[in-house]
């Protein structure tokens, strides 16, 4: 168990409040600005926007450093986008990206606060709706955004629409992270932090570093981190008879133990060639290993015991994952453009796991190793021209293919013991190989000064073969075509007023693991703790989709906006429950049609932008979003897809003093759940969550800042719960996921 320190989450809350009431005394005092800051504040009032720089064309330098109004991609690209900068990503000195992406406009984080593993969605879709990237391409099976970084990222794209250039497999969205890539010259900068919870203690080490010597550069991002953890899992059981009628109550306590720790590596090397070529070497590794210790006991008041009354288990992992990149621009004549980009990634998965479990009056009646080894090696190829052919148009093709093999092995072997089922031992492996091939063309013409088309088409296909020891070959060969079109008009007689329209059609492909016929067993069977069984016969998700926003900027860094979405999805997949030999067994299925609207209301404005007299530097944001869903083959009501969230909201506030030493702020999340129908027979309730996160960034000297944030401040307990009703009763478990404040400090020092 980890040691519990509530006189160290003390001491940071107080340490926080005290900082709040500094900032509150300088708003009260705000500084007068100089004379020359308020003569170069009227002087930008008087500059003309900046001019949209050509396509694939960084925006220059200058002119944002100068003018404060230079290319925005979020408010001049057709293609809807909005960019996450790195100083936003860092600003509560997050140790994991998903802690990151819950305080964005329209993303939500399932599960409970303060703890890992949740999964990130947009429109509040998860489940392979919402596509994760990484430098543009997918990460492997089994690849965890909570084991990056923040640091070592540069920037996050997200992607409202689709777009032709990335996979189309995005029904809700695309989340793109890209690792870090700006090298500044003799840049070292080293940080050390430390996070504690009551239950839960994660030093962490960042290192970067970069220079540059003539037309050669480099840079090296990278990360070492531990997280210690122990946690309560309490579950109340209940059954049920048809006529109300309680015939089963079982409580059940759980507690979980574990270490995971490990480390990001992410260099970069850059050559600039003759000619105004362009040579990059992009490499990432992320590996680790963590150890988990878990018990669980069941006390049944009334009905029926499950198999096992307690349960211990023991695990370990090790894994690791590498990718490298190599990437050529080479420019051509006439302002044409062909970048060229060569990959391979390799992955390794190791778990061993023991497994025991007691019947009272018996003893030890169960005793199960296992042994599963996975890896994955693929290679991928991707290719882009790009041309300015006809004037106004920003013309580009390429391709984008992959090929990858995975291969798993499971050795599971049981001890026969007085009183336990009979021992089931196994030995199998499969393999998989994954060719995948994606062809596009787009086309983003500038009609007007004020009117702009993007027009793109997709073909993707994707070939899947499995085999193994314990089923049949598996074989699936689809292909999807993708028209896309987004057009943004900037309304006359405005200064910042425009509208956005998409229509795409997007899909979600069936994940390996989905396809395979293997069953995974539970330890106490149950309608609500099935086996899981993959599904060969799974066919691809399609998607028609349509997407209206209304944006307006009416002072620098202020905006309004309004966004609307609709989707109808065709051969909506739902998991089945099925009751084959004596056992519960879960499979995925399509069935039948599905629909979804998103409505998006967000605004974000410097507090300057309200009044005309001088107030402090506050800055303000908000965000709210409304999703629904109906699934056709699944009665109401609640008949919502994937467990969608209806409601989220965010809500932050920044200040920074007028000296610019200290600048904190604070957001505010909160996402409802709701009861939820998943089947005829099968429904489901999840608990709202509640985020109330602190920060301050203290900088001692050019050279040296503190960084302090407390997150999960009202430590809401989660609930979810899961039901199974039929002719002969229901059966119901609720799970109860305690959590605690959370806090960090990070000293960050440039050398």
């Amino acid at each position: 168990m980890i040691p519990r320190h509530p006189f160290s989450l003390r001491l940071t809350v107080v340490a926080a409040a005290v900082l709040f009431a500094w900032n509150a005394q300088a708003q009260q005092n705000p500084a007068t600005p100089q004379p020359d800051a308020q003569a170069a504040a009227a002087d930008a009032k008087t500059l003309k926007p900046a001019p949209k720089p050509a396509k694939d064309e960084a925006p220059a330098v200058q002119t944002v450093e100068v003018k404060g109004s230079g290319y925005d991609p979020r408010r001049d690209d057709t293609a809807s986008k909005m960019i996450v900068s790195s100083e936003e990503i860092l600003k509560y000195g997050d140790t994991n990206v998903t802690d990151v992406l819950k305080r964005l406009p329209g993303i939500t984080v399932s599960g409970a606060a303060g703890r890992s593993g949740g999964e990130i969605r947009m429109r509040g879709l998860g489940s392979g709706y919402t596509q994760i990237l990484l430098n543009g391409e997918r990460a492997p099976a089994g690849f965890s955004l909570d084991t990056l970084s923040p640091d070592v990222i540069e920037r996050i794209e997200i992607l409202h629409a689709a777009s032709a250039e990335y996979s189309t497999q995005s029904i809700a969205g695309t989340i793109n992270v890209v690792l870090k890539k700006a090298v500044k010259t003799a840049q070292r900068e080293l940080k050390l932090g430390v996070q504690r919870s009551r239950d839960s203690f994660s030093p962490s080490v960042n290192l970067q570093l970069s220079d540059r010597d003539g037309n050669f550069s480099y840079s090296m991002a990278g990360s070492l981190f531990r997280y210690d953890y122990h946690y309560d899992n309490p579950a109340l059981e209940q059954g049920f008879a048809p006529d109300g009628r309680q015939n089963m109550l079982r409580r059940t306590f759980g507690t979980g133990d574990g270490r995971p720790e490990g480390i990001n590596l992410s260099p970069r090397l850059n050559w600039a060639l003759p000619g105004g070529d362009n040579l990059t070497a992009q490499f990432f590794f992320n590996g680790g290993r963590s150890n988990h210790r878990n018990f669980s006991r069941a006390n049944t008041e009334q009905g029926a015991r499950p198999d096992y009354d307690s349960n211990t288990g023991n695990s370990s992992n090790h894994n690791a994952f590498g990718r490298s990149d190599l990437t050529w621009l080479h420019k051509l004549e006439g302002g044409a453009k062909l970048e060229l980009k060569i990959g391979a990634s390799s992955a390794r998965n190791t778990s061993d796991g023991w497994q025991q479990g007691y019947i009272d009056g018996v003893g030890l009646a169960l005793e199960r190793l296992t042994h599963v080894k996975s890896t994955e090696n693929g290679v991928s190829s991707t290719g882009k021209y790009s041309t300015p052919l006809v004037p106004g148009h920003a013309l580009s093709m390429g391709w984008d293919g992959a090929y990858n093999k995975r291969e798993e092995e499971r050795l599971q072997r049981e001890t026969p013991l007085p009183g336990g089922r009979p021992p089931f031992n196994s030995d199998e492996g499969f393999d998989a190989n994954i060719k995948r091939l994606a062809l596009y063309a787009q086309d983003e013409w500038d009609i007007t000064p004020r009117w702009s088309m993007y027009a793109g088409v997709r073909w993707e296909g994707m070939d899947t073969r499995s085999a193994g020891n314990s089923f049949d070959e598996v074989q699936q060969r689809t292909s999807v075509w993708s028209p896309l079109l987004q057009t943004l008009w900037k309304l006359p007689d405005t200064k910042g007023d425009q509208v956005r329209l998409a229509l795409t059609r997007t899909y979600k492909a069936q994940p390996t693991s989905s396809l395979i016929p293997r069953r995974f067993t539970s330890t106490n069977n149950s309608q609500t703790d099935p086996d899981r069984e993959g599904n060969p016969n799974l066919r691809p998700e399609l998607a028609l989709g349509i997407d209206a926003s209304y944006e307006h900027y009416w002072a620098e860094g202020a905006l309004l906006s309004a966004r609307a979405s609709a989707r109808r999805i065709d051969g909506y997949t739902r998991q089945g429950l099925l009751f084959i030999n004596d056992r519960w067994v879960s499979t995925p299925v399509n069935d039948g049609r599905a629909n979804t609207q998103t409505l998006e209301l967000e605004a974000k404005f410097p507090l300057r932008a309200v009044f005309a007299t001088p107030v402090p530097a506050i800055d303000l944001r908000g965000s709210i979003s409304r999703n629904w869903s109906k699934v056709d083959q699944v009665p109401g009501p609640d008949n919502r897809l994937d467990q969608q969230t209806p409601v989220s909201a965010n809500f932050g506030i920044d200040y920074k003093t007028p000296d610019g030493v200290l600048t904190t702020g604070g957001s505010f999340n909160f996402r409802n759940g709701g009861p939820v129908r998943i089947t005829e027979r099968q429904s489901a309730y999840s608990s709202p969550r509640r985020d109330l996160d602190l920060y301050a960034l203290w900088k001692f000297n050019p050279k040296n800042q503190l960084r302090l944030a407390i997150s999960n401040l009202l430590a809401q307990d989660f609930e979810s719960d899961t039901r199974y009703t039929d002719a002969t009763g229901t059966i119901q478990r609720n799970n109860i996921s305690p959590s605690s404040p959370q806090a960090r400090a990070t000293l960050e020092m440039k050398f």
